[in-house]
């Protein structure tokens, strides 16, 4: 029979489709909406400015409050865990991270150059993560949370926080509110995340340079480069934190700074628990956190920097994990992510460099693929960077990188094991900078100039074993039109497949098919979330499962037998819109401000 028609008269994919992916294929569209395939229905489960928290007021846009917002769910979600709750038939724990805030969108008569001082507290308070408890209806994906439930958290720009591990307590970490060096409020700008086989759950600090200022006026030449080697803005912030609180001010507390860009590891049952930011991991822009054992049960952490040109990190932990959730082993395992080896990742292709020609053009072998080793950058508080000290490594982790000569990447965001197969897969979202001038040129893992639509890239360790140094690599995808003889999926027919750009997180579900959502489509078309075999004859097809709305990125995701959970995140942010002149109406419809909220999408009625 011949293909279903995709939108653009291209054929759909084929009619026998891959296990578990039994589902016809969303055309691509600008729909105000999240639209799914026919036959799945769909719930907004919780958004922006709904009760966590007891006491939280319904949301009111024309009254928020730093209060008000301390209580309620938080903006921009990104990262999503869905968790058991033992003894709790029928319940869940949901744990969404928030990103970051797009106060134009937020508040009305907002001006950025002179904000109010609620609205910035407002805005602190809409940072960070919820953790909140859900009922999980068992006819359906529908997930109803409980607001109030005494496990429901909600984590601020200003909850405290504990630095620990080799770095904690450096004079780099060292502020006149914290002159020990291990203590620092809030996190900022989650990104990507994970969750480790003791239940807790990571998340990284991305772009957290946003929201300092004043860096152009430190004197020190040796500062001042590590300062913009992270992207610290030299005159006055964006959202003008610094007027109200001295910590977001670089001339006045240059270290403050280095207290962002960590990943958090959080204890989400116990809401009285402190969060850690563990310095044995690296300070960059971080967009993942997955763990994966070794052999021996060590924890490996697959880690990528979410900048263009920035690298691929590892970390492989000294003690090996505990198995069980009684006491003692849950505190010995809580304390694995502040030893071990920290390690930044080399590409070497294996065609000849006149067969990459930064076009996307296949070289003879048939395949972007190569070889690669794990360069060490800090064991504990040795460093094994020439001329760095190991405190050095952990907080400019970038220029540790820089010295030892990791390859630059197209921007690499979430890095995910495959639960099965241990194969580890690496989202490269774009880099429209590679092969200009001054800039590096494409190379086989990086194959074409002025990328705009990603890759994503397969890693296997040698013998499987996580806590190898060396490894092989190949490129899954390379993203685009299909019509473009520039990309690649995986050898599959393109006339099959749907087209996805500028992928960003990834997810598998039981199968062990991948997942892919992306961020900032380049091609015309909301961003939404795709799904593709990786093994047998399907390997590379790619079906578009989903779509978010206007001016959306589609995160998250979490793939389950039942449901498929996204975080539609900046709905309506388009420039020039605002919240009085807002480019989109979801999830509430026209009169009412976009919120960014967690959808879930299942098989089945929408009136059940």
């Amino acid at each position: 029979a011949a293909a279903p028609q995709a939108a653009g008269g291209r054929p759909g994919p084929c009619r026998w489709r891959p296990r578990g992916l039994n589902f016809a294929p969303v055309a691509p569209n600008t729909a105000d909406a999240v639209v799914v395939p026919d036959g799945y229905a769909q719930q907004v489960v919780i958004g922006w400015g709904d009760p966590v928290l007891r006491g939280a007021p319904r949301f009111d846009p024309a009254r928020q409050t730093p209060q008000a917002q301390a209580r309620q769910f938080g903006y921009n979600n990104d990262y999503i865990a869905l968790l058991d709750l033992s003894h709790r038939r029928g319940q869940k724990l949901l744990v969404v991270n928030h990103e970051y805030t797009s106060e134009e969108l937020m508040f009305f008569g907002y001006d950025p150059d002179a904000p109010t001082r609620e609205q910035v507290e407002t805005a602190w308070a809409a940072h960070g993560l919820s953790v909140v408890v859900v009922d999980a209806d068992r006819r359906s994906g529908r997930l109803r949370p409980v607001a109030g439930h005494p496990t429901n958290r909600r984590v601020t720009a200003t909850t405290p926080m504990e630095l620990t591990g080799p770095a904690a307590g450096s004079a780099l970490l060292k502020t006149s509110a914290d002159p020990s060096g291990r203590r620092v409020l809030g996190t900022l700008n989650n990104c990507g995340g994970g969750t480790t086989p003791w239940g807790t759950v990571l998340t990284g600090e991305e772009n957290f340079n946003q929201y300092f200022a004043n860096a152009g006026r430190v004197t020190d030449p040796a500062a001042r480069a590590r300062l913009a080697r992270y992207g610290l803005p030299t005159g006055a912030s964006g959202r003008k934190w610094e007027r109200f609180d001295d910590r977001f001010d670089i001339a006045k507390e240059p270290n403050e700074p280095n207290r962002f860009g960590w990943v958090v590891e959080i204890d989400p049952y116990d809401p009285d628990s402190t969060p850690r930011k563990r310095t044995a991991l690296g300070r960059f822009k971080h967009e993942a956190a997955e763990p994966r054992l070794t052999p021996d049960g060590r924890v490996a952490l697959y880690m990528g920097d979410d900048e263009r040109f920035d690298y691929l990190y590892k970390f492989v932990s000294k003690h090996r994990y505990k198995k069980g959730r009684g006491k003692g082993a849950r505190e010995h395992n809580m304390r694995l992510l502040d030893e071990g080896t920290l390690y930044v990742a080399t590409f070497t292709g294996d065609s000849p460099a006149k067969e990459i020609d930064g076009s996307g053009t296949l070289p003879a072998d048939g395949e972007f693929d190569g070889t690669g080793t794990w360069i060490p950058l800090a064991t504990g508080t040795t460093s094994h960077v020439p001329g760095m000290t190991a405190d050095e490594v952990y907080v400019f982790t970038r220029l540790a990188a820089d010295k030892v000569g990791a390859t630059k990447m197209d921007r690499p965001e979430d890095v995910e094991p495959h639960p099965r197969t241990g194969r580890v897969y690496v989202a490269l979202t774009n880099n429209t900078d590679r092969g200009a001038a001054g800039k590096a040129g494409a190379d086989e893992a990086n194959p074409r100039n002025g990328n705009k639509h990603g890759h994503v890239l397969e890693l296997e360790e040698h013998r499987s074993n996580a806590g190898a140094t060396r490894f092989r690599w190949k490129l899954l995808l390379v993203c685009g039109d299909p019509d473009d003889p520039g990309t690649y999926f995986a050898g599959f027919d393109k006339s099959k497949v749907s087209p996805i750009s500028c992928p960003d997180n990834l997810a598998f579900d039981e199968l062990g098919n991948l997942w892919i959502s992306t961020d900032g489509n380049a091609l015309g078309s909301n961003d939404g979330l795709f799904a593709v075999p990786l093994t047998g004859p399907h390997r590379g097809h790619v079906q578009q499962f989903l779509t978010v709305p206007k001016g959306a990125e589609t995160c998250g995701p979490v793939i389950t037998r039942d449901r498929v959970l996204v975080a539609a995140q900046h709905p309506g942010e388009i420039d020039g819109a605002t919240a009085e002149n807002p480019a989109s109406a979801w999830p509430d419809g026209p009169g009412r401000l976009p919120r960014p909220a967690i959808v879930s999408v299942w098989k089945g009625d929408e009136r059940r």
